[in-house]
């Protein structure tokens, strides 16, 4: 397969587990299992587009407020994801990040999820991104405490303070010079961004489509990149063909 130009961090919101399951009358969990399996699928395939960083929204800082039985559920995801799909992902050289609030995680899933990244560090491949206990307006929230801090103690004026300085104090900044977002998917048809990456998707192409995360497949991954290559993004500006 030949490599995607240009589509570099590709950000998806996996969006329509619950329902899924729903529809074909099973409990809620089933959905979020079926899901689990489908990342692995879609982060092979986005390897082999030569997609460098798939960041992909699995848990949010609001999902606490879903129901216990569920909650617990999902942190009990990242256990079953890893034993069961690590071999896989090390023998395709994805290295595996997990970026978000993990101090506030159970021990037993923050345990398994740094031990994910320890054992994939000196991966070269795909980077496999979960955002996971993550909130955007929380992260920024953390990025500007931090350049308070540095302006208070004297070690930053503040007229240095500009958008690469916020950048660089955000989650994604580890990513450079692929820290933003170029496409984001979202499935299950919702069209909104549930504050995902707000600051990072400013100048991001976005697509939506009905079908549910677990029937997202490889085919819909080319459709929708096949969708991306097809616009031309200005980020603001005008060319040739505007004038």
């Amino acid at each position: 397969m030949s490599e995607v130009k240009e589509l570099n961090h590709l950000a998806i919101i996996m969006d329509g587990n619950g329902r899924w399951a729903k529809k074909r009358h099973m409990p809620r969990f089933m959905g979020h299992k079926a899901g689990m399996d489908n990342v692995e699928k879609i982060a092979l395939a986005a390897d082999e587009l030569g997609i460098k960083v798939l960041t992909l929204y699995a848990f949010s800082t609001e999902n606490w407020a879903r129901p216990k039985d569920e909650v617990n559920y999902l942190m009990n995801l990242p256990v079953k994801f890893f034993d069961k799909f690590m071999p896989r992902l090390q023998a395709h050289n994805v290295k595996v990040n997990i970026m978000g609030y993990l101090d506030e995680l159970p021990e037993s899933t923050r345990n398994v999820v740094e031990r994910a990244m320890k054992e994939t560090a000196n991966n070269t491949g795909l980077i496999l991104n979960f955002a996971f206990n993550y909130g955007s307006r929380k992260e920024i929230v953390s990025a500007v405490k931090k350049i308070a801090e540095k302006t208070a103690a004297g070690e930053l004026d503040p007229s240095a303070i500009d958008e690469d300085l916020v950048s660089e104090n955000l989650m994604t900044a580890q990513f450079a010079p692929y820290s933003d977002p170029d496409l984001l998917i979202r499935t299950s048809g919702e069209q909104r961004i549930s504050n995902f990456l707000l600051w990072q998707l400013a100048y991001s192409e976005l697509a939506f489509t009905d079908k549910a995360w677990p029937d997202f497949d490889e085919k819909d991954l080319a459709d929708m990149v096949k969708i991306y290559q097809g616009r031309h993004r200005r980020f603001g500006k005008l060319d040739e063909t505007d004038s």
